[in-house]
């Protein structure tokens, strides 16, 4: 069995000859450049020139050698983006900070010293005038831009070659994080109260671009990929950012036209749908939308219990990730204390399939290389299927 084969099998809710291992498909189950060098290092693997998959992350793309040393399943698409695609003369020198500005407008800053990420500083349409005309008015990206997505077919064919499953990324982040970026966190969470048309039209002009962006990138790729990602956060650690009942009524509608694009230009891809934090109230609308892929599964924000969400939800979804907390046991925890967290994620969410091991998030820098390798070790002597 090949990668592809065993991804696919998870995916489709059933056991594999051992759970399939993801590292650095996508922008949301990588590994930080710092922790990727020092992972490298550990492992005796020759330095090289570092290509990020998400610079304002500051995520290393993993080279091939060590995606086959840690026998990873997944090979991740990534199209041109404000993420991970501008020139060194982009960057503006600011004291003790790099600053720069994206195709979206928003402003970033970077520490010259001991910066690990780049943190968003500016949001363009904070303090503009809260109409539609103004949305309207916006110098928005060209979404469907065929150059963003250049030389990736070729790549989708190379990987299936060696037979990987293929991940494809998209546009940007979701409806609600680029109306948070865009508009400010204080104004995103109030202004379909204060400012409802205006609101309406901003996360609908957001929906439009994804859209413009997955008709242009599938005419080209759909037949090339397995898993297909688009992500959102709603989830706080014991709640949700904004209630069920609003996500409802002014995203989900927007968000269901995104999905129903995506499978109808590919209709054998499966959509990898990601929020953070505790989503359990919202999850039933995920699976009714189409999604068929959770992920981070934040295993230990309020309601996420893996048990608890394998139970009720896991013939209807796919878990990916929540095989190892990343707020405390993969960054601090002994070995030991990694080994027994992975066999309990793997107890609750491996039966049956439908379960995809990554980390719960990305692998920060903080992360020793030996946490990192005890959790994979475990993953290779705990999660085969008998």
């Amino acid at each position: 069995m090949n990668s592809r084969e065993r991804l696919l099998m998870a995916i489709d809710h059933n056991e594999p000859d051992r759970i399939p291992y993801d590292l650095g498909s996508t922008q949301l189950t990588g590994i930080s450049i710092t922790a990727y060098k020092e992972l490298r290092n550990y492992l005796g693997l020759p330095e090289e020139e570092i290509i990020p998959s998400d610079i304002i992350q500051q995520l290393a793309h993993p080279g091939e050698d060590i995606l086959e040393e840690l026998q990873v399943d997944t090979r991740g698409l990534f199209p041109k983006t404000s993420h991970n695609h501008f020139r060194p003369s982009q960057l503006v020198e600011e004291d003790d900070h790099w600053y720069y500005r994206d195709e979206w407008g928003l402003g970033y800053r970077y520490p010259k010293v001991a910066g690990y990420w780049y943190t968003l500083t500016e949001s363009p349409l904070e303090n503009l005038d809260p109409t539609p005309r103004t949305i309207d008015g916006y110098n928005w990206p060209i979404a469907a831009d065929a150059s963003r997505i250049e030389n990736l077919k070729k790549r989708a064919v190379r990987y299936h070659e060696q037979g990987k499953g293929v991940v494809l990324k998209g546009l940007c982040a979701g409806v609600f994080e680029m109306c948070q970026r865009l508009r400010g966190m204080e104004n995103a969470l109030v202004d379909f109260l204060l400012y409802p048309e205006m609101n309406e039209r901003l996360i609908g002009k957001i929906a439009d671009l994804k859209i413009e962006f997955w008709e242009m990138a599938l005419s080209h790729l759909a037949d090339d990929v397995e898993v297909i990602i688009e992500a959102d956060d709603y989830g706080t650690q014991e709640s949700q950012l904004i209630s069920p009942e609003q996500f409802r009524m002014y995203y989900k509608p927007h968000i269901n036209r995104i999905i129903q694009t995506i499978k109808k230009q590919a209709p054998k891809a499966k959509v990898f749908f990601h929020s953070c934090g505790n989503v359990r109230p919202v999850i039933p609308d995920f699976i009714e939308m189409g999604i068929d892929i959770l992920n981070p599964v934040h295993i230990n924000a309020e309601g996420m219990d893996p048990f608890g969400l394998k139970k009720d939800f896991g013939e209807d979804i796919t878990f990916w990730g929540g095989g190892i907390d990343t707020q405390d046991i993969l960054p601090h925890g002994t070995p030991k204390e990694v080994a027994d967290n992975v066999k309990r994620n793997i107890d609750a969410l491996a039966p049956g399939g439908g379960f995809v091991f990554n980390t719960v998030h990305n692998i920060l820098s903080e992360v020793p290389p030996e946490n990192i390798m005890a959790m994979w070790k475990t993953l290779k002597e705990y999660g085969i299927y008998k």
